[in-house]
């Protein structure tokens, strides 16, 4: 497959620090190019241009919720699954009727946690999988 059409993991969470880190240790250990938005309106917007694999989202965040952006990109890309992670005491139930929602997260999680739950949710037949630590 080339670089130009490869699937790619899309990071939203209005926390910079904290998204740019949890993206880069991704792309280090999955092996593809992870795209960080800390807004959600920018996200949807690169969102048509980008060949997106899995979109993990934050619940809290200005401008949309969890629970919004993911209805949102179930509009703009069908299929496309979402991970939603949060630090709240909610469920994926009170999401409603929210099918690109796969699965929730609870902060704190580690990084391999999320990977792991990525290579689960991965579409399609370029499969992904967690490198050996070394």
């Amino acid at each position: 497959m080339s670089s130009t059409t490869e699937k790619v993991i899309v990071m939203v969470d209005d926390e910079k620090a904290y998204v740019e880190l949890l993206a880069a240790r991704l792309a280090e250990n999955l092996d593809r190019r992870v795209v960080a938005f800390t807004r959600p309106l920018d996200a949807l917007a690169a969102l048509p241009s980008l060949a997106v694999g899995v979109v993990v989202t934050d619940y809290s965040m200005p401008q949309l919720n969890g629970f919004e952006f993911a209805g949102q990109v179930s509009r703009l890309l069908p299929g496309v699954p979402c991970i939603l992670i949060t630090g709240h005491a909610i469920e994926l139930a009170d999401a409603g009727e929210q099918p690109a929602l796969r699965t929730m997260l609870q902060k704190p999680f580690g990084w391999r946690e999320l990977a792991e739950e990525i290579v689960h949710w991965w579409p399609g037949p370029d499969a992904i999988a967690i490198r050996p630590a070394s």
